[in-house]
């Protein structure tokens, strides 16, 4: 398949999503059902990114003229690709990828997220027949050239073991920072609460930490944080909401909450779903290091990724930082 038609059936995929057919709702019920985690919302702030974001011809040919991508790929090599689940269809911008660069690409699913981009995919070989030699869903992906596989930290050692002698991009867990100044307007802090709460927290990239300074009043950001109010009525997370604050209660902590997030302190970048983790910090410079912090996807900030992007990632947005167009095309 020469370029053109591969980013001819990426724009036919846009348009099937945005026009939201009965096949495609089906399909997102379905998703939701095997997945609880999958809520409705989510599903569709998912698709529309993809649609809006990755799958413009303008924005995809902006895109590819920062690469020497061949108009027929014949040094094309098999790219096994191991999908996470964490959020509805993140391993997507993935699969566009290594479509766009020409290779053959064999998919794992994971578990939990194994409707949707296997929906996308037979609708793919739908709109172009030729497409069966270059894409697949599998569950053994020996005989691959190349892999680009994204886990947690301790799923990525069974990668590193298995891939390590391959071409390979291997991704760990991830989260994100937000950076407060005290002066965010209201406005600044509904976009941070989506940040947060978006995919009810479950995203690398979404804000699990917050640097802010010292005497800085927390009582706007609980307040926009009330927008997700709404999650109280979902049992699964209640169920973490609930347990993360019995532990806070019961070690004599110190924490901040509304009824459906809880603001404590702690140095962790890292924390639990409901759960927010803060720090203080004096001066701008001292948190220059967070920039080059491997395990932060992003930084959310006035200076930094604006309020309310976090989970709206565009083309360039590469996880990890690593150029993954960049190391397709040099396999």
């Amino acid at each position: 398949m020469t370029l053109q038609e591969r980013i001819n059936v990426l724009i036919t995929l846009g348009k099937y999503m945005q026009n939201n057919g009965h096949d495609w709702q089906s399909v997102k019920v379905l998703a939701n059902h095997a997945n609880p985690w999958f809520v409705p919302e989510f599903i569709e702030m998912a698709s529309e990114n993809i649609y809006n974001q990755f799958l413009q011809l303008q924005k995809l040919h902006d895109w590819i003229t920062h690469y020497e991508v061949p108009e027929e790929n014949k040094n094309g090599v098999t790219v096994g690709l191991v999908m996470a689940g964490n959020i509805p269809m993140v391993g997507f911008h993935d699969m566009l990828c290594i479509f766009i660069a020409g290779h053959y690409q064999r998919i794992k699913l994971s578990s939990k997220d194994n409707i949707l981009i296997k929906h996308l995919v037979l609708k793919m070989l739908e709109f172009d027949p030729q497409l069966r030699g270059y894409i697949s869903i599998d569950e053994n992906l020996k005989g691959c050239d190349a892999f680009i596989a994204t886990g947690s930290n301790n799923s990525s050692r069974y990668f590193d073991y298995y891939f390590g002698k391959y071409p390979n991009i291997i991704r760990r867990n991830r989260t994100s920072v937000a950076v407060l100044e005290g002066t965010e307007t209201k406005e600044d802090l509904e976009k941070l609460a989506d940040d947060i709460q978006s995919y009810f927290g479950l995203g690398c990239r979404n804000v699990t930490k917050l640097y802010v300074p010292e005497d800085y009043n927390f009582e706007a950001l609980l307040h926009a944080l009330k927008k997700y109010e709404h999650y109280a009525d979902f049992h699964k997370y209640k169920n973490n909401y609930d347990y993360q604050l019995a532990l806070l209660m019961m070690g004599n902590k110190f924490y901040m909450a509304n009824e459906t997030i809880i603001l404590s302190k702690n140095t962790s970048l890292f924390t639990a779903v409901s759960q927010v983790n803060y720090e203080y910090y004096n001066n701008a410079d001292e948190l220059e290091p967070l920039r080059s912090n491997k395990d932060i996807q992003c930084v959310i900030g006035r200076n930094a990724t604006p309020f309310g992007q976090a989970q709206k990632p565009t083309l360039t947005d590469y996880a990890d930082g690593i150029d993954t167009m960049k190391f397709l095309l040099s396999i």
